[in-house]
């Protein structure tokens, strides 16, 4: 089973941020324009948080909130939950599911963030992990 390190070293492209200040129609075109679920925020280059489309549905829409005026920081997840790069998929998958979350950011040791994965992701990984096994059984089988 795969790492957290190896699923974030096989992604493409910088990680997905906003500013906490930023309005959350600024973080919702974000989200659209890289086709993600959620981004990580940030307050003056640390990370703060996250934004979700759970998030907006639940703290924006229902709650009649301009999303033009409305700032990140108002309405993010900020009590994160995160997982390191030395965790496995199948760690984190059971994270996901325990909490009922779709996106974890990644921090090393040191509290810095080097990356984010989604339950997309460590379904795929799981996926291609249970596909190795059948044809490594297969070609036990069959010699």
């Amino acid at each position: 089973m795969k790492t957290i390190a190896q699923v974030i070293e096989g992604k493409q492209g910088p990680i997905a941020t906003v500013e906490a200040d930023n309005t959350v129609i600024s973080a919702l075109r974000v989200m659209a324009n890289r086709g993600i679920g959620a981004v990580l925020v940030t307050d003056n280059g640390a990370l703060a948080g996250i934004f979700s489309e759970r998030d907006y549905a639940r703290k924006v829409v229902l709650q009649g909130k301009d999303s033009a005026t409305t700032p990140v920081r108002d309405i993010m997840t900020s009590k994160l939950i995160h997982v390191t790069p030395d965790m496995t998929v199948d760690q984190a998958m059971q994270l996901m599911s325990d909490k009922r979350i779709r996106h974890l950011p990644v921090l090393d040791a040191a509290g810095s963030l080097v990356g984010v994965v989604s339950i997309g992701d460590m379904v795929k990984e799981t996926i291609e992990y249970q596909q190795f096994l059948i044809k490594q059984l297969e070609s036990y089988i069959a010699s």
